[in-house]
């Protein structure tokens, strides 16, 4: 169970009725999501001593992970402000973009190993590229991105591998590892690049 769930708890979004105007306070103490956030925020900066870090993670890793808000990444890989840089998106499959961060994260900020990490009873493996056609649909317009969804969450972390491991704007390619994190017991399990 989450830690955050007791602080949380009263921050649920309520489902709005018609008319409702869901951007501000409506005197009942409730707020939105977004508010309660930006107080956290102020209660966090007033405590705040600026760390003196420099932008480069200190274990020079870079940390690919799907969204999923299951997953506490620096409490699961037992990381600290500073160690790491994270990168997360849907599914944590690399994309595009992500091989952009990770370019940006070796060349300028000198991170030379890469830990992707995939998890249990992901989201993408219930969707299939029909969820573009369907935004397409209602909007008028098909999204540039694939979908990026998998069936198999093993295979995934390999094809993920073999995309950072073969990308030529990568300087260090030599220890990337796949691992999937299993959401009802918080162990990793390390995904073989070969099987």
């Amino acid at each position: 169970m989450s830690t955050h769930a007791p602080r949380f708890a009263q921050w649920a979004p309520s489902t709005p009725g018609p008319g409702t105007d869901t951007d501000t306070d409506t005197g009942t103490g409730t707020g939105t999501v977004t508010d309660r956030l930006v107080e956290s925020n102020r209660t966090y900066a007033a405590a705040f001593a600026d760390p003196g870090m420099d932008a480069r993670p200190v274990l020079q890793v870079a940390v690919v992970a799907c969204m999923d808000a299951r997953l506490d990444l620096h409490a699961a890989l037992g990381l600290e402000l500073g160690d790491c840089h994270t990168i997360r998106n849907a599914g944590g499959v690399v994309t595009d973009d992500t091989i952009r961060s990770l370019t940006i994260s070796q060349r300028a900020l000198g991170t030379r190993s890469v830990v992707l990490i995939h998890h249990t009873g992901c989201g993408l493996e219930s969707l299939t590229e029909d969820f573009r056609h369907e935004l397409e649909d209602e909007v008028g317009q098909r999204p540039a991105w694939a979908v990026e969804a998998f069936r198999d969450v093993d295979q995934d972390v390999r094809q993920s591998m073999q995309r950072v491991r073969t990308n030529p704007f990568l300087l260090h390619t030599d220890d990337v590892r796949g691992f999937v994190f299993d959401v009802a017991t918080g162990l990793l399990r390390e995904t073989d690049p070969r099987s």
